[in-house]
């Protein structure tokens, strides 16, 4: 994202700051790249029936848990910070080789934010890496005050023609963009691509002690075959298990009869009493999940890779923009889903834990997220630097007054920073380790 004092940054929280926690607003042009994620923006997750008093169905429990911190959870960590540093120094570095390539005037490259923990100088450029590895930015002396340039020069950004400031302020997104179709390539090319071959029926991966799934019988591994007497049927999407989830919610305290398979060829008949939730629907303690059996498909050759690639790249920027139009048209619902640097990692942790594989998807997702987030018309986003240029083209190449500009982009500094720490608390504290020392 960029503003017009001198920074470019990219940060994981829902909107993140603009200028680095060290720096005051006033210092120079500002690029972020901000990263939301909505939990269930990639395939179907499961859904998990509990006391919830929005009615809305909630997110299955954080996955982060003390188990984190034993050697293969320290690791799956390590993996998950690393995609994150790693999508942070992709988007930077577009924003930075854009500059470079068209001989623009760069000052400072830095992954993280806050106190610096190292740094170098090459080609009058400062390199750091800062404590907070939460973020990154670029920063253009273009008003720096303790640069020696002159203010006319014409390689300073804000001196150089539109098409050239637009090149760079969309670099970053760029960046991303191609770096999630690169990974879901090599994906396809050394593991192969995921296929799901869906089943009748809805899955039931976890059952809670003393629930009333518990107590009439469903154990784990089971799957629900038809539900008062209505078929279940095989699909990729979570339609099925919407069926199921409704018979349940409008169901508190009446028997709902399930058709139950055991293992692959025992048929049970069970009648599960849901209990009633604070807000008066129906729960029985059970997550679920449409019935998939998940296969690998490798490529013949590098064309049919790049054309299976290409197909999952679309198909995922499809589940993401779907899963922002649903947060954004219902954002009451889905504010609570959206998560911060925090969650991030500890779902990024569980995807390491669960699947190597996984970190693919979960890599390209974010990449995705982050490039589409950026393209939003926001003061502290790279698409409010783009809708400035945009004003300006249309004034006819005259700027409007920097401290216009300066209030614009201070005014989602603020929100974007407020945004960010709120985010980073609400979920540290929602970690079940943390949750146990309080």
């Amino acid at each position: 994202m960029l503003n017009l004092s001198t920074t470019t940054h990219s940060t994981l929280s829902l909107l993140p700051p603009k200028t680095p926690f060290s720096d005051p607003p006033s210092k120079p042009f500002n690029t972020h790249s901000s990263l939301t994620l909505k939990t269930h923006s990639s395939p179907p997750k499961p859904h998990l029936f509990h006391s919830n008093p929005s009615g809305a169905l909630p997110r299955k429990p954080n996955p982060f848990t003390v188990r984190a911190f034993s050697g293969e959870g320290l690791q799956s960590v390590l993996e998950a910070t690393s995609v994150l540093t790693a999508i942070i120094v992709v988007h930077e570095g577009g924003h930075f080789a854009a500059a470079a390539v068209q001989g623009i005037h760069v000052s400072r490259f830095a992954i993280g934010f806050g106190p610096v923990l190292a740094r170098f100088v090459s080609n009058n450029v400062e390199y750091s890496l800062r404590a907070f590895p939460l973020g990154g930015f670029v920063g253009f002396p273009d008003n720096d005050p303790d640069s020696n340039i002159p203010p006319d020069d014409t390689d300073l950004l804000k001196n150089r023609p539109i098409l050239d400031r637009l090149i760079v302020i969309s670099a970053g997104v760029v960046a991303n963009i191609v770096f999630a179709y690169l990974i879901i390539f090599v994906q396809v090319v050394s593991v192969g691509l995921p296929v799901q071959e869906p089943f009748p029926g809805v899955l039931v991966p976890e059952v809670r002690a003393s629930s009333a799934a518990a107590r009439y019988g469903l154990l784990p591994g089971d799957v629900i075959l038809t539900v008062d007497g209505v078929a279940l049927p095989k699909t990729v999407s979570s339609s099925s298990v919407s069926m199921l989830v409704d018979a349940i919610k409008t169901s508190p305290g009446k028997p709902v009869s399930l058709k139950v398979r055991r293992g692959k060829s025992l048929d049970l008949s069970v009648n599960v009493v849901p209990d009633e939730s604070n807000d008066g629907t129906g729960r029985i303690g059970v997550q679920l999940s449409p019935n998939l059996k998940i296969s690998k498909v490798k490529p013949q050759n590098l064309a049919v890779a790049a054309v299976y690639a290409s197909k999952e790249f679309w198909g995922l920027t499809s589940n993401v923009l779907d899963s922002l139009k649903q947060t954004f048209l219902n954002f009451s619902q889905s504010v609570g889903k959206v998560s911060g640097p925090v969650a991030i990692i500890a779902v990024g942790a569980e995807v390491a834990r669960s699947s190597s594989d996984g970190l693919f998807q979960f890599a390209a997702i974010l990449n995705i997220n982050l490039a589409i987030i950026n393209l939003l018309p926001l003061p502290a986003l790279d698409g409010g630097s783009m809708a400035l240029l945009i004003v300006e083209a249309v004034r006819g190449g005259r700027k409007l007054p920097q401290e216009v500009e300066q209030r614009i982009m201070s005014s989602g500094i603020m929100l974007v920073i407020l945004l960010g720490l709120f985010l980073i608390v609400r979920d540290t504290l929602n970690l079940d380790f943390i949750k146990e020392i309080l």
